[in-house]
């Protein structure tokens, strides 16, 4: 496949702070694909470590790595938008730094959005490893949505949502730039998710991979909502959140945002409702425990 072309089929964007213990098998992952017509966009967060000088290396090698760097940590959610801003392809795709894809992910994909229009995502299968990379388990992410009904989709991906593996696979760059990108709030990556689902069809490609890598350092296993937050942004680091009353609230204004009917909006509305009603014992709780902490006398 030529990559002669000044604008690239597909552009990958890698966010990373930190990440130099698995950031050389991300990058060759992406370097390597079957698919040749790609950029790689290496958003660097200020890291401390020697990412930078990973990253340098490879970008010194290979005209379709850039590299770009923050002098400090502005959090997960800016990195991932500033990585999408940097894209100049057709189709769009974040690589995690730890993580890692077949072969033939990108060619698989991009052949199955160009003989699906109607389409806005597709992702491969999911495998589970650990830090040295030796397989954990098979992951089913059940979001292969079809349906032609957006408020059908919306409802699948809220039944179904899990570890949210289908944030990185390939996308369709202007579909991807119709929603408000990566939230600065814990769950934004889901949110993300249903805005999409409400532009467009989901597939599952079931001959390729992606390898998600289970280590003490990822974020899936930070065990508090404070922590979590911080890494979206750092600067609401300490802040209390209602992390319940805000997911519902994002996905609003997430089906508000959404290049939809007045119709669509107002069924998918409802769709979120009825789900809402199905945790209200959570959202009471969550709101009591608000208003207590509101209410607490302040210690000067």
């Amino acid at each position: 496949m030529s990559t002669s072309r000044l604008q690239p089929r597909v552009s990958i964007g890698l966010p990373v702070y930190n990440g130099e213990a698995f950031l050389a098998h991300a990058i060759e992952s992406v370097l390597g694909q079957s698919f040749t017509d790609l950029e790689l966009i290496v958003s660097d967060n200020g890291s401390t470590d020697g990412t930078r000088a990973i990253a340098e290396q490879y970008a010194a090698r290979d005209a379709r790595v850039r590299y770009v760097r923050s002098e400090i940590n502005r959090g997960a959610a800016w990195n991932y938008r500033r990585a999408f801003d940097l894209a100049r392809g057709e189709y769009f795709r974040w690589a995690p730094a730890d993580d890692w894809f077949a072969p033939d992910s990108v060619t698989v994909c991009v052949a199955a959005l160009d003989a699906n229009p109607d389409a806005v995502l597709c992702y491969p299968k999911t495998n589970l490893v650990d830090a040295s990379g030796t397989v954990i388990r098979a992951y089913d992410d059940r979001l292969d949505l079809r349906s032609a009904d957006p408020a059908e989709r919306l409802r699948q991906a809220l039944a179904q949502i899990g570890l949210v593996n289908v944030i990185y696979g390939l996308m369709r760059t202007q579909a991807l730039a119709k929603t408000r990108l990566m939230g600065t709030f814990v769950g934004a990556d889901e949110v993300l998710v249903f805005e999409l689902a409400l532009q467009g069809k989901f597939l599952e490609l079931k001959q390729s991979a992606f390898y998600r890598r289970i280590h003490e350092k990822a974020f899936s296993q930070m065990t508090t909502t404070a922590d979590k937050q911080a890494f979206f942004d750092p600067q609401t680091k300490g802040r209390f959140y209602l992390y319940l009353w805000q997911h519902y609230r994002q996905c609003l204004l997430g089906i508000a945002h959404a290049p939809v009917s007045a119709a669509t909006k107002a069924r998918a509305v409802a769709v979120l409702l009825r789900t809402a009603v199905s945790v209200r014992r959570r959202l009471w709780s969550e709101a009591m425990m608000g208003a207590r902490r509101a209410l607490r006398p302040k210690v000067l």
